[in-house]
């Protein structure tokens, strides 16, 4: 399984570096590090550039100037985990991989319905591997259509133990928390009501691509802390704001941090079938207008019910224990591969299970006591 996490940094690349070392805990994997070569920067740019008007559909192949990496082992597997399109690129640089590996799967988390027409001089590349499988439900399905194979839909997750606040549950002294896209509405509400010293609202200040992290383990280490100290957590549909999206809801990533941490999720959720597919239990997001003109009273008749938001809390970190930590998808990647989950997987699920109930039993506990 080759990585580009040392040279590829920025945050939201994070989560699949999480998925890559959850892998690492559950089977023999050799981790592939790549390295960037020399020219590396200018000849990523330039192949980006010349790929979507590539006539011989050709350059998607092309090493963009990473050091070459060749394989002298036998393999049962060979795993791609890209965030974007782009990402495909980097795996040019394992040479031979095909020689040496039994099968293959490309794991491709970002490819929208949309954008597909534009992608044609990018999909050649998704040719040489045996099994695909998206991060979106209606992609999955219309690039079936598109190559005339089955694609499959495995969405992403979270390392449900790092982000789950059990045991020792902390205090959840942060009232509201943003991270990513927002509503400007609910953004502008929330901050007047800070002015006044009324609630404690942690959000970014940053916005870009650019915006590189030191190490990804230590940021998705921070964010859990975050999510798990905080009351509320503001969520919306997934890339708000691209045009290339603007008709078809996408599930976040935020949703499944934010229920494996407890939080509450108040903002919007996705009006599509996935959603419900994933997330499909009782106030799993408290929703509010986008324009923020009910945010103050959507929290503070929340806040005026303890019981409920424990409830919710409770219900929101139970479920996505028992559905959205990594094992699951690993689970699904390798029976699309025709392989067998490993005893670590089976015994990573019942842990999982364990920390399901636990969270139960010590949130009601806390409840008994506060």
């Amino acid at each position: 399984m080759p990585t580009w996490r040392g040279f590829a940094r920025m945050p939201f690349q994070c989560n699949r570096y999480e998925a890559q070392d959850v892998l690492c805990g559950l089977d023999t994997v050799d981790l592939l590090a790549l390295e960037p070569g020399p020219g590396f920067c200018f000849r990523e740019r330039w192949l980006r550039k010349l790929i979507w008007k590539d006539m011989t559909r050709q350059l998607v192949y092309a090493n963009p100037g990473l050091r070459p990496v060749r394989l002298t082992k036998e393999y049962d597997l060979f795993i791609a985990v890209c965030q974007n399109i782009w990402d495909l690129l980097y795996v040019n640089a394992v040479q031979g991989w095909r020689d040496h590996c039994r099968t293959s799967v490309l794991w491709l988390d970002e490819l929208y319905v949309a954008g597909l027409a534009r992608y044609k001089y990018w999909l050649p590349a998704l040719a040489q591997f045996d099994h695909i499988a998206l991060g979106h439900e209606s992609s999955a399905a219309a690039l079936s259509r598109i190559l005339g194979r089955k694609c499959h839909w495995v969405p992403t997750a979270v390392d449900v133990a790092n982000f789950n606040p059990c045991p020792n549950a902390p205090a959840r002294v942060i009232d509201v928390l943003s991270i990513g896209r927002r509503f400007e509405g609910v953004h502008d509400a929330l901050r007047k009501v800070t002015a006044g010293q009324r609630i404690f609202y942690v959000y970014d200040t940053l916005i870009g691509t650019s915006i590189k992290g030191r190490d990804y383990s230590q940021h998705r280490e921070m964010l859990a802390n975050l999510v798990k100290r905080s009351k509320f957590f503001a969520v919306g549909p997934g890339m708000m704001g691209e045009p290339e999206v603007r008709a078809e809801p996408i599930v976040g990533l935020r949703f499944y941090e934010g229920t494996a941490a407890g939080a509450v999720l108040i903002g919007q959720s996705p009006n599509c079938p996935a959603f419900q597919t994933l997330f499909g239990w009782p106030d799993v997001v408290i929703e509010m207008h986008p324009d923020g003109s009910d945010t103050l009273d959507v929290l503070r008749d929340l806040m005026a019910e303890p019981d409920r938001m424990l409830t919710i809390s409770r219900r929101n970190a139970f479920e996505a224990a028992h559905r959205h930590d990594w094992v699951y998808r690993w689970k699904h990647i390798y029976e699309i591969a025709g392989l067998s989950p490993t005893p670590a997987m089976k015994s990573r699920e019942q842990c999982l299970h364990e920390l399901a109930e636990l969270t139960a039993e010590e949130e009601v506990s806390a409840a008994s006591l506060s």
